[in-house]
């Protein structure tokens, strides 16, 4: 009889330990689906399997420890039931109550747990079709209910968790235990809030960009949203290095040697936070500049033009002024007082600007030439110092150091402004375009200038760049076996170079049916 006490004893140990391996398995297996631990299914598996051995080495010592005693008792020639149930009866009466409570504390809360997580499961999945079919649009359904399912996953798990902090308590665990639920709540919470987030942000910008679609104009804030909307992947990575703030917030307090890292993370919350909206106010003020200073009605060609030129400057400055701004707000929340820096930096900077000579005069150039009115961005140029190799072309950006000049052959020509040197501007009011042609001394040069003056009044009907219809100047040349004649065009500027091939083909065409030699084109 006694050994088959001792038998059903190891036996109900070892039924008993593999019960709770396989729920902790059940639990991980289902933690393992998670979105947020996807990839780290190795992990997990290593970790039970850790929990499997450890629950093994306790169950058998457990059995050795129960037969050890059992042996003991039989060896002195005593009965193993009468010698435990002297010992139950050896407990007090208020162990057993305490017992019962616990226990049925614990049911009673396990099964209304189970019982109540169903219809809060189909309550939020009806807030979630809701959802879906209030706001009308297709495109958002998915990430919606990526979200609800998120939120629902959340709920129901922090609900369990939380659950277990009560039963621990109920069946009078150690203290410690209560806490390491507690933190492991805390973390669970932190991190699955910042995922939700991330959802709820995926199902915004989902919501806008069909709205964007649908209604946006240049009258309403969706066409802020527009040029907000590469922001998006930052606004994810700084909520994403919140999220591992807030769980080192949440870890570290609970060690003791490291538990002074813990306070300097709300300046590094603060320090995403400056670094995120420093680059919210550079996209605003890009727009607000586009929206509000180029895309105006009321500005003329020349008025635009200039404008166009000064707003890369602006947004230089306002770039720059906004990053300032931002590490010195920064070095103010590290406890850092920004005053002697700028000090030091504005001694360092005179010691600069006396060895860098050559930077301050691009500056100043660049300053000059544009309150002067040299020119702007879409002029027709040729710049550079007459013993050096000069650039002709479109001007395409002003900067304070550097002027972008696109050739007619396409090269793009970088110019410091204080190389700049004598400019001619093409683009200035108007322009003539010179076309010289080469005629035979038998040719009538009246008949020559009256067909000129013909194709001159064709070119400016079919050219709106053309404001003087063409003429001959005169004769500019006498050759060998030719005679030189200059035509001129009167053009907007900017318009010789295209106005010049349009009149050479023209021009070879009529001198061909008029039977008019050409003995050839040429051009200063």
């Amino acid at each position: 009889m006694n050994i088959l006490i001792i038998l059903g004893e190891v036996i109900f140990l070892i039924v008993f330990f593999f019960l709770i391996n396989w729920s902790i398995g059940i639990i991980l297996k289902r933690v393992t689906k998670s979105s947020w631990l996807q990839g780290k299914t190795a992990s997990i598996t290593f970790l039970h399997r850790s929990i499997s051995r450890i629950l093994f080495l306790l169950s058998v010592v457990l059995c050795l420890v129960l037969i050890a005693i059992n042996g003991m008792v039989i060896y002195r020639g005593g009965n193993v039931q009468e010698f435990q149930l002297n010992l139950i009866r050896s407990l007090p009466d208020k162990f057993w109550i305490n017992v019962f409570t616990a226990s049925w504390k614990t049911v009673s809360l396990l099964m209304l747990v189970k019982f109540s997580i169903p219809p809060l499961s189909r309550g939020i999945n009806r807030v979630c079709n809701y959802a879906k079919k209030i706001d009308q649009i297709k495109a958002n359904d998915e990430s919606v209910e990526s979200f609800f399912k998120t939120l629902k996953r959340i709920i129901i798990h922090s609900i369990w968790l939380s659950s277990a902090i009560l039963c621990a308590k109920f069946v009078y665990l150690p203290e410690v235990v209560s806490n390491y639920i507690y933190l492991i709540l805390k973390i669970y919470i932190t991190v699955t809030i910042g995922l939700l987030i991330v959802k709820a942000v995926a199902t915004i910008v989902d919501t806008l960009d069909a709205l964007s679609l649908k209604y946006s104009s240049s009258d309403n804030l969706l066409n802020l949203y527009e040029r907000l909307r590469h922001l998006i992947p930052l606004l994810k990575k700084c909520l994403e290095y919140v999220l591992y703030v807030g769980i080192v917030n949440l870890v570290v307090p609970e060690i003791e040697p490291i538990a002074w890292i813990s306070s300097f993370t709300p300046t590094i919350v603060q320090i995403i936070g400056v670094f995120f909206i420093s680059n919210v106010l550079i996209e605003v003020v890009y727009f607000i500049l586009d929206e509000f200073y180029i895309k105006t009605t009321d500005a003329n060609d020349s008025q635009r033009q200039k404008r166009l030129t000064l707003i890369p400057l602006i947004r230089s400055f306002a770039k720059y002024f906004v990053y300032f701004t931002g590490g010195v707000t920064i070095l103010k929340l590290i406890g850092i007082d920004p005053a002697p820096i700028l000090a030091g930096a504005g001694i360092v900077g005179i010691a600069v600007g006396l060895g860098a000579q050559n930077l301050i005069n691009d500056v100043v150039c660049g300053f000059l030439i544009l309150f002067e009115n040299y020119y702007l961005v879409g002029d027709y140029v040729e710049a550079g110092k007459m013993e050096e190799r000069s650039v002709e072309g479109v001007v395409e950006a002003i900067e304070l150091r550097t002027t972008h000049i696109r050739h007619p052959d396409g090269q793009l020509q970088i110019i410091r402004n204080g190389d700049i040197g004598s400019i001619i501007n093409f683009s200035k009011q108007y322009i003539y375009a010179r076309v010289e042609v080469s005629v035979s001394y038998n040719s009538n040069l009246d008949h020559v200038y009256s067909v000129v003056k013909k194709v001159g009044q064709q070119l400016k009907v079919h050219e709106q760049d053309v404001i003087e219809p063409t003429r001959v100047a005169g004769i500019e040349h006498f050759g060998e076996n030719n005679i030189l004649l200059l035509t001129l065009t009167k053009v907007k500027p900017g318009k010789h170079l295209h106005i010049q091939r349009v009149l050479r083909k023209i021009l070879k065409d009529t001198f061909s049916q008029e039977e008019i030699e050409i003995c050839g084109f040429s051009k200063n």
